[in-house]
């Protein structure tokens, strides 16, 4: 059992929101910053192989109705027909492109000419020294083809929607009909081309029909995703610098308080000292100082313990002291009188001692259930209304003291926050400690008011007898444990000093205040403020 202090007061929390949280603002920024990297890079490669892909088909269908144009007028016929021979030498005075092929057929699908076969050009440069190509190179090549080959394997023939995909006999005969056709399609080696087809007409009749092709299509895509790795290192390290600073803002701080903690249990220090971390202005910061207010609250506890420990071995000792010397006595009288007298010592004492040890096993118990029963909305009217009622025709003719209760609050419905058995245990013992201090046929009032403390509400109980009253030294002393003061023709062993201490406590640990002070008329008033709802 020990004295409990009015709780702290804890710092402001912040706001429970995500956005609230500044270590939750810092995880979201830097973790979506490399994402953002990732996906801006990626959205903008796809963009550009899109206006790449529909670039190039624009280029070709220029290249084929020039290239039409050139065979309509330099290879054809007025029967009319295509003069195959003269179509093969404008093929080959064509200058194309090392990555394009053009081929002409006649409509009827065979072959005349193509550009592969028939271009003399030969190009001839100096050659570079051989030299190892560099990581970055490597690994973006690498990279290419297994993205290639992994994006295959889901969806390998999947192409941009800016250019149909379809068979070469199809595109084949669109032109073969007079029109102008254009796909995109893989080869028996896997490599994306896209084909132009346009008719070569002599006025209106279909002659021929040539076919532009370009296959560079793969190696400009695996350019692009090699361009790619510059943005995937970046998001690389900008993830592992976040994840450094995390480790370092978050991790370390936690691990401190954790070997903090471990320190204390161990017994090679009696608080949490991290004063660093305190003084963060985020969750962290909090979370040092809720811990090192928590330690200081287990050791201000545990002092108490043992101080109250220490006070139960001195108010234990006090009377057994009593009944061992009343006993050592007993041996040696031989006058029945003194021998009475001892026994009613002895049994006096006997009395205290079972005094002590209820009420510190009441304590006790009481300790427990305010930390186990959770709070409730209480009417507090009607509370101690029941409660003052239960006192109606106790004392008998021994000592009658009548207990009346007064409702000054007009009416209004007072709701506290509180248990019932606590807040029933404090107004018990005040009405008790008020009835053994009032005269024979005296009366206890007990009265709720309505009161303000600032913007809140608070339900203010005072319980007023008309004794003797307090000594004005000891208005506080009486709420220490196990002080007693007892008035004259009290019964020895019938207060054990901790009623009102277990009322301060209560109060405490309800948020409220209790104190003590003398009615100008005589008489002791003890006062009760609780925060309402």
């Amino acid at each position: 059992m020990s004295e409990t202090r009015a709780p702290r007061r804890s710092a402001p929390r912040r706001g429970n929101s995500i956005l609230g949280s500044r270590i939750a603002r810092l995880i979201f920024a830097s973790n979506l910053a490399g994402l953002a990297i990732l996906i801006i890079g990626a959205m903008f490669l796809n963009e550009m192989r899109a206006g790449f892909v529909a670039s190039k088909k624009q280029d070709l269908e220029a290249q084929a109705q020039i290239f039409s144009s050139l065979l309509s007028d330099d290879a054809t016929t007025p029967e009319p027909g295509l003069n195959a021979e003269a179509a093969r030498q404008t093929l080959r005075r064509l200058n194309l492109p090392d990555r394009v092929r053009a081929r002409i057929f006649t409509p009827k699908g065979e072959l005349i000419g193509d550009s592969y076969y028939l271009s003399e050009r030969v190009d001839v440069s100096v050659l570079p020294p051989l030299r190892d190509p560099s990581w970055l190179t490597r690994t973006g090549r690498d990279l290419s083809e297994w993205t290639g080959e992994f994006f295959a394997f889901f969806s390998p023939r999947r192409t941009s929607e800016s250019l149909r995909t379809q068979s070469f006999e199809d595109e084949f005969k669109v032109a073969a009909e007079g029109g102008q056709a254009a796909s995109q399609r893989f080869s028996d080696r896997g490599q994306r081309v896209i084909s132009v087809s346009m008719p070569v007409q002599r006025v209106s009749a279909v002659v021929g029909v040539l076919v532009l092709e370009a296959s560079d299509i793969d190696e400009i895509i695996r350019a692009e995703r090699v361009a790619l790795v510059p943005f995937i290192g970046v998001a690389v390290l900008m993830a592992f610098i976040t994840s450094l600073m995390l480790t370092v803002g978050i991790a370390r701080p936690l691990r401190r308080l954790a070997l903090a903690a471990d320190r204390i249990r161990a017994g090679a220090s009696d608080r949490i000292d991290v004063p660093l971390l305190t003084q963060r202005s985020d969750e962290i910061g909090d979370l040092a100082s809720s811990m090192q207010g928590m330690t200081e609250a287990l050791l201000e506890r545990i002092e108490a313990n043992e101080q109250f420990a220490a006070d139960v071995a001195h108010e234990l000792k006090n009377p057994l002291t009593s009944i061992r010397s009343a006993v050592e006595t007993l041996e040696r009288v031989k006058d029945p009188e003194a021998a009475a007298r001892l026994r009613q010592v002895i049994a006096s004492d006997v009395k205290r001692l079972d005094r002590l040890i209820t009420d510190i096993s009441n304590a006790s118990r009481l300790e427990a259930e305010m930390t186990r029963l959770p709070s409730e909305q209480i009417d507090i009217a009607r509370f101690v209304r029941d409660i003052v009622r239960t006192y109606e025709g106790i004392g008998g003719e021994t000592h009658p003291v009548h207990v009346a209760f007064t409702d000054a609050t007009m009416g209004a419905r007072l709701i506290v926050r509180g248990r019932e058995g606590p807040l029933g245990q404090v107004l018990r013992n005040l009405i008790d400690n008020a009835r053994s201090f009032s005269p024979t046929g005296g009366t206890v009032e007990v009265r709720l008011d309505q009161t303000n403390e600032g913007p809140r509400t608070i339900a203010r109980l005072t319980v007023e007898d008309s004794g003797p009253g307090i000594p004005p030294d000891k208005l506080e002393t009486i709420f220490n444990r196990f002080y007693t003061d007892r008035p004259k023709g009290t019964a020895f062993g019938n207060n054990s000093g901790l009623g009102l201490s277990i009322v301060k406590q209560i109060i405490a640990t309800h948020r409220g205040k209790v104190w003590a002070e003398n009615k100008t008329e005589g008489g002791a008033r003890f006062t009760v403020d609780l925060p309402a709802i």
